[in-house]
């Protein structure tokens, strides 16, 4: 596949990761959740024989889920570069700004890139595949998140008007980066919106086969 995928994370800190779990979820618990994600993420991932595969974290990249997840991409079962995962860091500057950085090197090296964050379960294997296929007939593609933000985001040209100056973590992103891709003549697909783990309410949405699905469930339903 002429793609690489860059996934970015934020390092499984308790206290400091899926804050707006707690308190339905301890800050134990949803640090435990937030490492979850990511080697969902990473796992899922690692079935698609991308050129390359990068995990870009913050605020460094010396917590252990991390070197777990290069152990998971070491597995025979890996599709992916060799068993090979980069570990690379997100670095200074809001979110548009670290990645738009992240895009332009992974273009500078591959004719397409895709940048996922580890919040939505729903970015399986499939939907991984899809949208890289999608980049063949498109300059751009998206997941949309049903928060109203996006999930994934993939290009074949570095596109910094969809980045420089967004307003983040609002309900508005996706229609604002429409707007944004349509104004600078970018040709984009958008793929189904999937679910993204922020408030307990979310986790309703978790696959059915997640580990511990219930125990998160009832967690989050206690008074």
């Amino acid at each position: 596949m002429n793609a690489a995928l860059i996934i970015f994370a934020k390092a499984p800190v308790a206290g400091q990761a899926k804050t707006r779990m707690i308190p339905a979820l301890d800050a134990q618990g949803a640090a435990r959740l937030a490492q979850q994600l990511l080697l969902h993420a990473v796992h899922q991932a690692a079935q698609v024989p991308w050129d390359a595969l990068e995990l870009c974290v913050s605020p460094d990249t010396t917590h252990p889920a991390f070197a777990l997840a290069q152990d998971l991409v070491r597995k025979p079962t890996a599709a992916t570069a060799q068993g090979r995962l980069t570990l690379s860091l997100q670095g200074d500057g809001d979110l548009g700004q670290r990645m738009h950085r992240a895009l332009v090197r992974g273009l500078s090296q591959h004719a397409a890139v895709l940048l996922m964050g580890t919040d939505a379960p729903g970015l399986n294997a499939t939907v991984l595949q899809q949208a890289a296929l999608a980049l063949q007939t498109h300059d751009a593609v998206f997941v949309p998140a049903h928060d109203g933000g996006y999930a994934l985001v993939g290009l074949r040209q570095p596109a910094p008007d969809l980045f420089e100056g967004m307003v983040w973590s609002t309900a508005s992103v996706m229609a604002d980066t429409r707007i944004r891709a349509q104004q600078a003549g970018v040709r984009w697909c958008e793929l189904a919106p999937v679910h993204d783990m922020d408030e307990p309410v979310d986790l309703q949405h978790l696959p059915l086969d997640w580990p511990n699905r219930s125990d998160l469930l009832k967690a989050t339903l206690q008074p």
